[in-house]
């Protein structure tokens, strides 16, 4: 099994990558790419990102048969955006959840997530988690009315490979609810 973190140049979609990954990942493995062609999020919305400035990518969180019960599925929204807004507030900024999964500074949104779960008869076996956080991106295009990233926040820049690393530190350190 693979694990930890898998860069790609481009991929379609890292939720899509893991999928077609799933049975050689291990738990709390990431795939990450430097751009994605069909990055997607809620419903019918796509994720736009300029290549190479920010974070695509998405994390496998495996569950043992059994362990986590579909009814404590919200637990895992809590989880990711528990993580994520911790991890921005170690860089100084001060982060909101907009539900059902975005967050946002602010009025401005700095990071989308897309979860995807599979389940067995009652119980979660896999959480998909796709995250797209904007590191170092200040041009934007003009159909997105409201995006920052955390380099116009803090007007410093950050290394994808460096930050990504520390989200998986705190993804692994992280407990969920609800999961015996």
């Amino acid at each position: 099994m693979q694990k930890g973190i898998i860069w790609h140049k481009s991929l379609d979609s890292t939720n899509a990558e893991v999928r077609r990954q799933l049975s050689e990942l291990d738990n709390l493995s990431i795939v990450a790419a430097r751009t994605q062609t069909a990055g997607r999020g809620q419903g019918d919305h796509t994720w736009t990102s300029e290549p190479g400035l920010n974070l695509t990518f998405t994390l496998l969180r495996r569950f043992p048969k059994g362990a986590f019960d579909v009814r404590n599925l919200a637990a895992i929204n809590t989880y990711v955006t528990s993580v994520l807004t911790h991890y921005l507030a170690a860089h100084g900024v001060q982060a909101w959840v907009k539900p059902p999964n975005d967050i946002w500074v602010g009025d401005r949104k700095i990071c989308g997530i897309l979860i995807e779960n599979i389940l067995d008869c009652s119980f979660v076996t896999e959480s998909i988690i796709g995250i797209g956080l904007d590191l170092n991106q200040t041009v934007w295009p003009p159909e997105l009315p409201n995006p920052v990233s955390l380099k116009e926040l803090t007007g410093k820049d950050y290394s994808l490979e460096k930050e990504l690393e520390a989200l998986l530190a705190l993804f692994a350190a992280t407990p969920i609810s609800g999961c015996e």
